[in-house]
């Protein structure tokens, strides 16, 4: 039986959004998150490309400093993205806009505002976006009034998006009102990249990261551009296209909520935030092109026993951390290449929501080499993005939108 779900009028709990991801609970309240932390000390080994390990040398990554400058205030900020041959920073916030960031501005107008069509509060609402390569549509992921996934495309008349070009490409029944994933990507391939996570509840009560017989818990691939008037067309490659029994749009599985992955613009590989359950959060690191992974949940939680024995092929994270220090949801984030701080080019750089630091790890001899607390604490930090300068930004659920800078 689905469960009841919430109507549009209900109160929107911007708290919750994150930190319920991290167990089967409710939303966590202000008194669950810490005002600072210090960053995870431990890490699991892992593969990283040898042009990662050797971007940040030792000697500079420990020496440096960054600092946060406010870019813009904006309500309940969750994704960030930039769209190419513009200058602009565009961010999803969670209540149904896009908004345009322009020298330092929001633009009063948005450029797409689907909030009629949503129910914000919790994990739910507007959490994901994209532009297309050429930059001609945006792609967003919401969950409608009846929770369930949506990712819809809209074409570009200039700077807004034009609400009668609104087409779906894809649907996904929630059967609860958590784990919803929602970061969306372009590839280095020019496919769209979607997460999803495993429909919520506590342990994946429908066993769904491990069975390729559905979408959630998962990462997709998928041309969102295909010819014949089709939603989207399965691309070549896609590593379970074929198979009986499983859906072709499948990347990768095992995955409890990917909340936020990004590609390295320099390799092609992709990096995996995925938030654990109740003790431990994880990040996945994954070669450039060698989707068909099995990332282990929900057999695994991060490296360790969580229900039933190891998968066949199941792949261990490059980064791991325990709730420990008021730690409880991994903000997956990005390999740094910006100029601003070059200590940190090539290191990767994520954050906690609950804790609120902010973490730079870098990669030598396929494992995690060190990592460093940034100093830094963003609260309620509810993602990272790549700006039009090549600079790392940083999203506060409470509003604030910051630019990482040198300090």
């Amino acid at each position: 039986m689905r469960p009841t779900r919430r109507g549009p009028a209900a109160l929107l709990v911007s708290l919750g959004l994150l930190a319920a991801a991290c167990s089967g609970g409710g939303p966590a309240g202000p008194a669950d998150a810490p005002a600072t932390t210090a960053a995870p000390a431990t890490t699991a080994g892992g593969s990283a490309p040898p042009s990662t390990a050797g971007a940040a040398s030792a000697v500079a990554f420990r020496a440096a400093r960054v600092r946060l400058v406010q870019v813009a205030s904006l309500q309940q900020p969750v994704a960030m993205t930039v769209r190419p041959g513009d200058d602009a920073t565009y961010v999803a916030e969670q209540t149904g806009r896009v908004r345009a960031i322009r020298r330092g501005r929001a633009d009063p107008d948005p450029v797409l505002d689907v909030s009629d069509q949503i129910v914000a509060g919790g994990e739910q609402g507007l959490l994901g976006l994209a532009f297309s390569p050429d930059g001609r549509f945006l792609y967003v992921d919401f969950t409608d009034r009846n929770g369930d996934t949506h990712v819809t495309e809209f074409a570009m008349r200039g700077r807004r998006a034009d609400p009668g070009s609104e087409r779906l490409l894809l649907q996904v029944d929630q059967p609860f009102a958590n784990h919803n994933g929602g970061q969306l990507a372009f590839g280095p391939d020019r496919r769209l990249y979607v997460a999803l996570g495993d429909g919520g509840g506590a342990g994946d009560p429908n066993g769904n990261g491990q069975s390729l017989g559905t979408l959630l818990g998962k990462i997709l691939r998928i041309d969102p551009r295909p010819a014949g008037g089709r939603p989207y067309r399965i691309p070549a490659g896609n590593p379970f296209a074929g198979r009986a029994g499983a859906r072709p749009e499948i990347w990768d599985y095992g995955l409890r909520n990917p909340w936020r992955f990004s590609f390295d613009s320099a390799t092609g590989d992709l990096w995996i935030g995925d938030v654990g359950q109740n003790l431990w959060e994880e990040v996945n690191h994954e070669p450039a092109g060698s989707g068909g992974r099995n990332y282990g949940w929900d057999r695994r939680e991060g490296t360790h026993r969580f229900e039933g024995d190891r998968p066949a092929g199941e792949v261990d994270p490059v980064i791991e951390y325990g709730h420990d220090r008021g730690a409880c949801t991994v903000i997956g984030g990005a390999v740094y290449h910006g100029r601003g701080v070059p200590g940190l080019r090539g290191a990767y750089l994520y954050g906690d929501y609950c804790a609120g630091w902010v973490a730079a790890a870098r990669l030598a001899g396929g494992k995690v080499a060190e990592q460093r607390d940034l100093g830094v604490n963003v609260p309620q930090l509810s993602s990272f993005g790549t700006g039009p300068d090549g600079e790392l930004y940083a999203l506060s659920l409470t509003g604030p939108l910051y630019r990482l800078a040198a300090a």
